[in-house]
């Protein structure tokens, strides 16, 4: 079992060197991934419904500090988990841009890095990056054709595509992991679950109630075998954004005591084949709370292993 992390980033835990310190001690823990997500701004006045919830964006999301930037201080920080997105908002980057990033930071990281690519929901932040919201597939597929250009053998790279023109040019830089980084891809629409099975290595679920995330899972692996992929190579990543309170069961894994979480976690795993990844900015008051929530839910998860 493969278990995940969440590092501080958004709400009362975007403080300065919280975030390395908390990457070194859950690496101590005994982790084997950490997880930073994408947001950019709560607008006032949405144009869209938060996906959750009550359908309003959360308050926590109104101070969100870089992923990527985060993801580097905890490679530093750490010597052996791997460092992952979950989600990074894809088409808010230029892909040439984006690539070089991401190549970077699994360079400095050493070959540690998974790359969740998502779509986001928010009409507001798409605006505010000047990137139309109309179109969003056929740019990510198009994002995606980029990146992998560039990540791949040799040093010649040139592209030619609806939305952007790479020249005949020269990019040495290269991914440590070849023949690029794990690719993970989100969503729950009919689109992008067919595009994960089709040209990711990964999908990243959230927590759901375990049938319905049976079946979109069994989607995913369906795409896959229908282009010709083994589905038994996929990952899925299942991201759990918890308050830690006792509750009904039909309220996990949005709500639940730690037993509970790491009862629906452990589900997921032996069915599932999962990787569960626990986000505990709405569990937690502050970092030593987070650590210990971090601490017995690795622990409960590894004897239910």
């Amino acid at each position: 079992m493969r278990i995940g992390l969440s590092i501080p980033q958004y709400g009362r835990f975007a403080a300065p060197g919280l975030s390395a310190r908390l990457a070194a001690e859950a690496e101590e823990i005994g982790y084997d991934s950490l997880w930073v997500g994408d947001r950019i701004l709560v607008a006032r006045e949405p144009q869209n419904r938060y996906p959750g919830g009550t359908g309003v964006a959360p308050a926590e999301h109104r101070t969100f500090l870089d992923p990527l930037t985060l993801l580097t201080v905890a490679a530093g920080a750490t010597r052996r988990v791997r460092l992952g997105t979950s989600t990074l908002n894809a088409l808010w980057y230029p892909p040439v841009l984006l690539a070089r990033t991401l190549t970077t930071l699994d360079v400095v990281s050493d070959g540690r890095l998974d790359v969740g690519l998502g779509l986001g929901w928010s009409k507001d932040e798409y605006q505010a990056v000047g990137v139309p919201w109309r179109g969003q597939a056929a740019r990510l597929e198009e994002t995606l054709d980029v990146l992998e250009r560039i990540w791949a053998d040799g040093e010649e790279v040139s592209h030619s595509g609806d939305l952007w023109t790479v020249p005949p040019s020269s990019i040495r830089a290269k991914p440590v992991q070849r023949p690029r980084p794990p690719l993970l891809l989100g969503g729950t629409s009919p689109g992008a679950l067919e595009r994960a099975g089709r040209r990711a290595d990964g999908w990243l679920g959230v927590g759901l109630p375990l049938p319905a995330l049976t079946a979109l899972w069994t989607t995913v692996r369906h795409h896959a075998e229908a282009a010709g992929r083994d589905p038994g190579t996929l990952r899925l990543v299942l991201r759990v954004n918890p308050v830690l309170t006792p509750a009904d069961d039909d309220r996990v894994p949005g709500r639940g005591t730690p037993h509970q979480l790491a009862a629906y976690l452990a589900t997921a795993v032996r069915e599932l084949g999962a990787e569960p990844l626990i986000d505990l900015h709405f569990a937690a008051q502050d970092a030593d709370e987070y650590l210990a929530h971090a601490r017995t839910l690795h622990d409960l998860l590894r004897d239910a292993a």
